[in-house]
């Protein structure tokens, strides 16, 4: 039997946009930056350095950048998602992600993984952590914690190869030098730094790891 490769079934970019209503005091309705509102694009789309052509970021501060040069998220997330939040049509992209990808979960995604997806080569940098926007995408107050309990978060990756990547691409794995150490594992980890010490101290080790996290789990910032 065939063993079923991971694919991307799609690719969303979108640039940063301001919602919200000018001059309100209610924090629901308050004007908002954000580009997690992402559209699907067909065929081929450059993968760059620092990402996707045509996507963006609304803070360079934490989103963006070499080491979030995109964002995959796991597709299998969605039926859930669609039956808990009764949004039967939800579509991929909701998350902000770029890449929404088949048959590979924060369970199975490893820290340093390195995947070839069309012309280009990828590597798993941190898991995605999300901040109060996915509350203010989903008018939900409790979307973070949802993500948050459940570990749906997705991953970011630094590009090591550029190339052109589209939808139906397979998602090939090349290397995997941190099997231990999951996307999920690393999140719950970071999660309880300043309790569990020692897995803290394991997890600043994985030389792959994005650097701000390493230092962070040090202790340094």
């Amino acid at each position: 039997m065939a063993i079923k490769a991971p694919l991307v079934l799609s690719v969303q970019v979108g640039l940063p946009k301001t919602m919200g209503t000018a001059g309100s005091t209610n924090p629901d309705e308050a004007p908002w930056t954000s580009a997690i509102f992402k559209d699907p694009v067909e065929g081929p789309v450059w993968l760059s350095k620092t990402g996707l052509a045509g996507d963006g970021a609304a803070e360079s501060d934490g989103h963006g950048g070499l080491e979030q040069a995109a964002l995959g998220y796991s597709a299998e997330h969605y039926p859930g998602w669609r039956a808990e939040l009764k949004q039967p049509f939800l579509k991929h992209g909701a998350f902000g992600e770029n890449l929404t990808i088949s048959r590979l979960t924060e369970q199975t995604v490893c820290i340093g993984d390195t995947y070839s997806i069309g012309d280009a080569r990828v590597q798993v940098s941190f898991p995605r952590r999300p901040c109060y926007k996915l509350n203010r995408r989903f008018k939900m107050n409790d979307m973070v914690e949802r993500v948050h309990s459940t570990v749906r978060c997705g991953w970011y990756l630094r590009v090591l190869v550029e190339g052109f990547v589209e939808r139906s691409n397979f998602v090939v794995l090349e290397q995997r030098p941190h099997p231990d150490w999951t996307v999920e594992r690393a999140y719950r980890v970071y999660d309880q730094r300043a309790v569990d010490l020692a897995a803290a101290k394991e997890l600043a080790d994985v030389s792959l790891l994005n650097e701000t996290w390493r230092r962070r789990l040090r202790g340094e910032v």
